[in-house]
């Protein structure tokens, strides 16, 4: 079987492998008892376990590599090492600088491919638990996206192969298994992918030393170094936030630049705190690319809002900056993202929210020559809406919260029970809504809720001191974000309205309470089943998560 595409216009079906077995589906409940992380919102949801897929002998990689996950300790505050999981690689494959390892961190090797290329990972379990890697940000088929079923237990080894369909763009991986993602993120299995291509090798951007990752996360630590998560209820309806800001895996984190521009490719890898990042000197912050790569032109903004799983490219220029010159980058205070209920109830933590630095930047080395920022930096495909199938009749994705629910179209995460709305055409280009489904949003039982066969959103309605903000992740290709709209009053909304960058391709978007979000998504190329959820991780992992199922 092709698991690969020569053609945009080739449409594969990756079923066989999907849906093998499922006569003697065991129950996901017993495969998490051994974590002690029953999810008690599925309900009597049944995960099929697939026998792991296994290297093809008619796949021809470009690159292949080894990545394990295991048990580790590593040094990251004074005094005791932490311990927690690590993914590592081996390049089996490939050029030299397909893997690159952030400098003592506990952090994934940056994975760096080229458009085209054929990709095989070989992924280890080392771990005690069960566990699965999903390639965020990824066009792949559902056999290689990670989902779910597709876990494998503790000594088994799970062969990934496909071609990279995406253009220049900085993806990440992590785990996917379900009722399980946000610990074993936070326990700190997450790395990130460099792809890129020609149109963006064109430009000249700082490359090498002037292009640098900052992957942002926040954990909390005991007094023997060990990392806390034991998420109560409350911290698991608001996700669990840390007492400490890590960039890539350490704390008090300080870059040295010379006088020129650097590119910095940032990552929200924490599993549920929202950032405003701004410079401490009012120096605007230079967008030129987000999840899905390049934007056409750079964006030029006072402050830019940066939600679990997204990305930033940003164009940082120091020059003219005498040595010595230091610069903070920080979190700005804002508003609007918590529930009610969960304002004032972060003691002795770092409220999301507030302000607090990030990292800090430190001019070391004078120099006189830099490169210019380019006014135009890509194209790429801009759908309307008159080219969806559904112009006046959008996907609802409707967001609930409730006391022990977090819901999407009013269901909390069922395996292969996809609603009517659910269900897409194989290569159509769908219209989709996302908005708060209960009292806050102010919504309605509306046809676009009725469609999705939502009834009374699952005890979500009127739940107004529950709304919250909700980034939501869609897998497979990357979408277009058409409008936003808000309704209600504003003074919470207006701390973060001009953060979004809108206007580039994205697989993550930040929804804030009383707010909606229509985006314009393409379901090419392959069949299946294909994920999407909140990426604040513990919504995730309380069933806030949903399928389309792509025929």
């Amino acid at each position: 079987m092709t698991l690969f595409n020569h053609s945009r216009r080739r449409f594969l079906t990756q079923s066989g492998l999907g849906f093998a077995g499922l006569t003697a589906l065991p129950s996901l409940a017993k495969a998490m008892e051994g974590m002690g992380m029953h999810n008690q919102h599925t309900g009597d949801m049944m995960m099929p376990k697939i026998t792991p897929n296994k290297a093809s002998p008619n796949f021809h990689p470009d690159v292949e590599l080894e990545l394990f996950c295991k048990p580790a300790a590593i040094q990251i505050l004074d005094g005791s090492r932490t311990n927690l999981l690590q993914y590592t690689a081996k390049l089996i494959k490939g050029e030299k600088n397909t893997l690159t390892d952030l400098p003592n961190s506990y952090l994934g090797s940056i994975i760096r491919l080229q458009k085209g290329q054929k990709v095989r990972i070989h992924l280890h379990n080392g771990l005690s638990q069960p566990t699965v890697t999903h390639w965020h940000g990824l066009h792949v088929p559902q056999v290689m996206d990670g989902h779910p079923m597709y876990f494998i237990e503790p000594n088994e080894t799970l062969v990934y192969e496909f071609e990279v369909l995406n253009r220049a763009s900085f993806n990440l991986y992590h785990p996917h298994q379900h009722g399980a993602t946000a610990k074993q993120v936070y326990f700190g299995l997450a790395g990130g992918i460099i792809i890129n291509d020609e149109e963006e090798a064109a430009l000249e951007l700082p490359a090498g030393e002037y292009e640098i990752p900052l992957v942002i996360q926040d954990k909390q630590f005991d007094s023997d170094n060990q990392l806390v998560y034991a998420p109560m209820m409350h911290s698991k309806m608001t996700g669990f936030t840390g007492d400490k800001i890590l960039v890539n895996g350490r704390p008090n984190f300080h870059l040295d630049v010379a006088s020129r521009a650097y590119r910095l490719r940032v990552l929200n890898a924490s599993t549920s705190r929202i950032y405003k990042l701004a410079w401490n000197d009012g120096m605007p912050v230079t967008v030129i690319g987000v999840d899905g790569g390049l934007l056409e032109k750079p964006e030029v903004k006072s402050y830019v809002m940066l939600a679990p799983g997204e990305r930033l490219d940003v164009w940082a220029d120091f020059s003219g900056r005498n040595e010595g010159t230091e610069l903070t980058l920080k979190s700005l205070a804002f508003a609007g993202v918590l529930p009610k209920m969960g304002m004032g109830m972060h003691k002795g933590g770092i409220p999301v929210g507030s302000e607090y630095p990030i990292c800090t930047i430190r001019v070391t080395k004078k120099v006189s020559d830099s490169p210019k920022l380019p006014a135009q930096l890509s194209k790429f495909h801009h759908y309307e809406i008159s080219d969806t199938v559904n112009p006046t009749n959008p996907l609802p994705i409707g967001i609930s919260e409730a006391p022990m629910s977090m819901l999407l179209n009013g269901r909390p995460y069922e395996f292969n029970n996809p609603l009517p709305s659910e269900r897409v055409k194989v290569g159509s280009i769908q219209l989709i809504e996302i908005f708060h489904a209960h009292g806050a949003g102010g919504m309605k039982m509306d046809d676009g809720m009725k469609r999705g066969g939502m009834g009374m959103m699952g005890g979500g309605m009127g739940m107004m001191d529950l709304s919250m903000a909700h980034p939501i992740h869609l897998h497979g290709q990357q979408f277009q974000i058409v409008s936003r709209s808000f309704s209600g009053d504003s003074t919470a909304y207006d701390t973060v309205r001009d953060g979004f960058i809108d206007s580039g391709l994205k697989d993550v978007v930040l929804v804030m309470p009383m707010e909606r979000v229509k985006i314009i998504k393409p379901f090419q190329d392959f069949k299946g089943l294909f994920m999407y959820h909140c990426h604040n991780l513990e919504h995730e992992d309380m069933g806030m998560m949903r399928e389309f199922s792509v025929e």
